[in-house]
């Protein structure tokens, strides 16, 4: 059992969701594209930008809630949509929920979850369903119907997957459904008992397809849902996708000014700054390092939510100075999932909870409308030690 007194930041959940799990379902939630870049981009890009500090500020009592998509959340992080979560625990989607719940702050479900919208919309408050626009819209429809009878506050709108990305780790691994070990897999499995016999009493499946059980045939729900995604996507589907549900829409994968105004005349309420965690299209920017461009092309009424590297709450604080309404995280949930279940993904967000109170009194700042772009710097005195890809060194003069 994981001791979660001495999880002390995100890495310790981490190291300890890397001894749960195999070593290849590990690369799974921790890889990305091709040589990576991109994903070490999106932790490296926070060092490149210094805080600044205000004294002799009153700081006895601070506000950290935020108001996102029409609910006021208790503090400006949010819990990314992730598929398959039954993978990293047998709680999954539910546990992450219940989490997500108790620390007053949206869970997003994804399209591809184990479990159904409709269970987890009643372990869910407030909640955000991300889908896609399929190549058959009947789908796409009745997944926004059952969405809005289950009491869903946002639907997300996933743009940056026209198809998957070249995620080279999980094809050395041969994982793909069904998936077939080879030799190293299987002694892999067998080094983590715990989770092999989690994984034989746990029923995966996706959740949400169950209507589609004439469609899919014999190759199984994941076949069809892989055929179902549209290569032809353009800004007309994205105006027919707002103009079907009638709730606030979040467009999920924007990276450049020009997409994100497109997305806001659009009907778009928010825009997430995403670069799939990496796990797309290797060397594109950190969503930090476009966020104050599209901030100032969209101007202050849409809002703005960073998703990608996050791992401190000093990460959040950046991010709200250069100009997002709130943050949202993927893998360090899912770290805590692997590690504990429920237990562990609350101790995710206590851990950012506690960072980002302790960072904004330090900061001088009473409340999370309070911080600008007076409080960052940016400073280009560092570099990503590409052969440990945990360290950051100062570059030689």
């Amino acid at each position: 059992m994981v001791d979660l007194t001495r999880m002390i930041n995100i890495d310790s959940l981490r190291v300890a969701a890397a001894r749960n799990l195999p070593s290849m379902i590990f690369d799974f939630l921790e890889g990305g594209a091709e040589d990576e870049f991109t994903v070490r981009r999106n932790r490296v890009s926070f060092a490149e930008y210094s805080l600044v500090p205000r004294v002799l500020v009153d700081v006895g009592t601070i506000d950290m809630s935020v108001e996102l998509l029409g609910r006021r959340i208790a503090l400006p992080v949010m819990l990314s949509p992730t598929g398959a979560s039954k993978t990293f625990h047998p709680g999954g989607e539910l546990a992450a929920a219940r989490a997500a719940r108790a620390a007053k702050t949206f869970y997003s479900l994804s399209t591809m979850s184990n479990t159904s919208l409709e269970d987890v919309a009643k372990a869910a408050d407030p909640k955000i369903f991300q889908l896609y626009v399929f190549r058959d819209r009947g789908i796409t429809e009745e997944l926004i119907r059952r969405a809005v009878e289950s009491g869903y506050d946002a639907l997300c709108l996933t743009v940056d997957m026209p198809v998957g990305g070249n995620r080279e780790r999980d094809v050395r691994n041969r994982l793909a459904l069904p998936y077939k070990p080879n030799l190293s897999g299987l002694m892999a499995i067998a080094r983590r008992p715990r989770w092999a016999a989690n994984i034989l009493r746990t029923k995966f499946e996706m959740a949400n397809f169950d209507f589609q059980t004439e469609s899919r045939g014999r190759h199984g729900n994941m076949h069809f849902v892989n055929t179902q995604f549209d290569p032809g996507l353009t800004w007309s589907d994205l105006e027919w996708f707002v103009s079907k549900s009638g709730l606030p829409v979040m467009v999920k994968g924007i990276l450049s000014a020009g997409d994100a105004v497109q997305a806001v005349n659009a009907g778009a309420r928010a825009i997430m700054i995403s670069n799939h965690g990496g796990r797309q299209m290797d060397s594109v920017p950190a969503p930090l390092d476009v966020l104050a461009e599209i901030r100032d092309a969209v101007g202050s009424g849409p809002e703005i939510v960073l998703d990608g590297g996050v791992r401190r709450g000093t990460d959040v604080l950046k991010a709200l100075a250069r100009g997002a309404n709130a943050c949202s995280m993927g893998r360090p949930y899912l770290y805590g999932l692997a590690a504990a279940g429920e237990a562990g993904v609350a101790r995710a967000l206590q851990i950012l909870q506690s960072e980002l109170e302790r960072g904004m009194k330090l900061m001088g700042l009473t409340k999370v409308s309070d911080i600008g772009a007076r409080d960052i710097a940016c400073v280009s005195s560092w570099s990503w030690d590409t052969a440990s890809r945990t360290h950051l060194r100062p570059r030689s003069a």
